[in-house]
């Protein structure tokens, strides 16, 4: 955990006041709408269609138990009891009153969450792997890079009035946890030759209306330089980045139409100006943000202990372990993924009591902390093995054993047209209907490893493209019509979605993943062939024949 110093509290607690004088002033009507739009919406204050939404920070998804306890309270108090948990590692609340915002805001100050850039053309939360600092294998703990760029660009003056939103995200494994390439930047933990830590540097991924993979602009740039590297591509953007057109001001055209090559020449000569400047990272500063993360005491633990062996016994522990737990570079420990996900209810959800629930369970299985993954899970990174059963048993008690991460009900899934004012068609009543469908987990596990991912809009807050199965609701004279992808992924191999063919009715699009999926079940070559490697032999045909057979 990182443990917020005297200067991080002033900024939040003058943030608060700040704040609180400007929804005062948009009450008594001395602030219009419009002139308050923008304020509000660098607080993460959003209007959606029945109320103001609010949008919480969660940096680099890592909460301390108080903070998640606080989360809790903010939803009892000021919304209606729940909160739902985004693709960006934030939590949102749906049904805050405005006049009700500050106290909200203050109250959150008190255990050091914010809502600071979570929307508006600025640098929006810094995003990593949530099994940062315990997966197996990785470079170092991303999350310290994490907070020096939330640090370096946190109101920062240059950076907070872009030609539009702009999001990086860090990974430090192997295998992409944080979905590096559908960012603006995607930073990748690297050591070079000599040993020396730094980053591959990738630019311009983004989806919504004009989706693309980043691609990498520099293959290496040491740790000591990442600020000015990212102030130079940051600068270019600024300079050439398109205001005129909200459809092409995102750094995904700008790196698009300039290509790849020339936009690398501008950034390197931005650089050379500004790489042996103030910007330049000392080892000290590194250090001083490295000693601010405090990480667990741990035991020295046996690898298989008796109470792991005994409980094996139960086939729904172990349909629960061998689903939702994964290895921990400590040995006797593990990392415990809680699917947010239950049949029949909204992705990512998690009511008040569950959150208070959670963040006991977190004292006293993980060592007080609690991960946001971009999946809309949370996690318990600090388990000890021989504390699983124990904690199996609570979170089933709780509704959140539903042992289903990775598999298909565990949807990603944007609020939609239920609550979002962008928003063409709905994407909750869609994620329940699959999960019923497939609520068997028999069936799930003979499926495998299988996302889906559903927007209700083009601005693809739920990440259709990069779904095994993408679904995007558009609106199309007058009713709801969802286009159908397959073949998209996140991870170190991203990918682009290939559309299966026409548009198909709201009540028809559970129909159509059913038959994708049998028709995956018939065409794969052995059970041990995932979804995405058939579609890569095949491609789409065989499954848009499937579907449009008798349609």
């Amino acid at each position: 955990m990182y443990a917020y110093d005297e200067i991080d509290r002033t900024l939040v607690n003058e943030r608060v006041l700040e704040f609180r004088d400007q929804v005062k002033r948009r009450l008594s009507g001395e602030l219009t709408e419009d002139e308050f739009k923008i304020l509000r919406l660098q607080n993460g204050v959003y209007l959606q269609l029945h109320a103001y939404m609010f949008r919480v920070a969660i940096p680099y998804g890592t909460l301390a138990s108080n903070q998640l306890r606080q989360l809790a309270h903010v939803a009892r108090k000021y919304d209606r009891g729940y909160g739902h948990f985004t693709t960006r590692q934030n939590i949102q609340f749906n049904w805050i009153k405005l006049a009700e915002l500050p106290d909200a805001l203050a109250d959150l100050a008190e255990v050091g969450i914010h809502a600071m850039q979570t929307s508006g053309n600025n640098m929006r939360n810094v995003t990593s792997d949530q099994w940062a600092g315990v997966a197996p294998g990785e470079i170092e703990d991303p999350r310290i890079w994490s907070e020096l760029i939330r640090q370096h660009t946190t109101l920062h003056p240059e950076f907070s009035f872009l030609p539009r939103k702009f999001k990086i995200a860090i990974t430090a494994s192997d295998h992409d946890r944080a979905a590096i390439k559908i960012h603006d930047i995607g930073l990748r933990l690297i050591k070079n030759e000599k040993g020396e830590t730094g980053f591959e540097v990738l630019v311009g991924g983004g989806l919504g209306r004009t989706p693309f993979i980043a691609k990498t602009i520099k293959h290496f740039v040491h740790g000591r330089d990442i600020l000015s590297y990212i102030e130079a591509i940051l600068r270019v953007y600024n300079q050439y980045g398109r205001r005129d057109n909200i459809y092409k001001a995102r750094i995904k055209i700008l790196v698009h139409e300039l290509g790849i090559e020339k936009f690398s020449r501008e950034v390197e000569d931005e650089w050379q100006h500004i790489q042996n400047s103030s910007l330049q990272i000392d080892d000290e500063v590194i250090e001083d943000i490295r000693s601010r993360f405090t990480y667990p005491s741990y035991e020295k633990l046996p690898h298989s202990p008796d109470e792991l062996r005994q409980a094996a016994a139960d086939p729904d522990f172990e349909a629960w372990r061998k689903n939702s737990v994964a290895p921990h570079k400590v040995q006797g420990y593990s990392i415990v993924t809680i699917s947010l996900k239950p049949i029949g209810a909204p992705p990512g959800d998690a009511t008040a009591e569950q959150m208070d629930a959670l963040a006991d369970l977190a004292d006293k299985y993980s060592f007080g902390e609690i991960r946001v993954g971009h999946e809309q899970n949370l996690a318990l990174p600090h388990v000890a093995k021989r504390d699983l059963p124990a904690l199996w048993k609570a979170l089933d008690k709780l509704g959140l054993a539903t042992p289903n991460v990775n598999l298909i009900t565990d949807i990603i899934a944007c609020p939609g047209l239920d609550y979002c004012s962008l928003a063409n068609a709905r994407s909750i009543p869609i994620a329940q209907e699959l999960t019923r469908r497939f609520a068997n987990h028999e069936l799930a596990n003979l499926i495998g490893r299988l996302h889906i991912n559903i927007s209700g809009c083009i601005n693809a807050c739920g990440h259709h493209h990069v779904g095994h199965i993408g679904i995007l609701g558009v609106e199309k004279n007058g009713e709801e019509v969802y286009q159908i992808t397959i073949g998209g992924r996140a991870d170190e191999n991203a990918a682009l979605g290939n559309l299966i063919g026409p548009g198909v009715k709201f009540d028809e699009v559970a129909d159509v993943v059913e038959d994708i999926v049998e028709a995956y079940l018939a065409l794969r070559e052995r059970p041990e062939e995932l979804f995405m490697d058939t579609v890569k032999r095949l491609g789409v045909e065989p499954f848009k024949e499937r579907v449009y057979a008798t349609r």
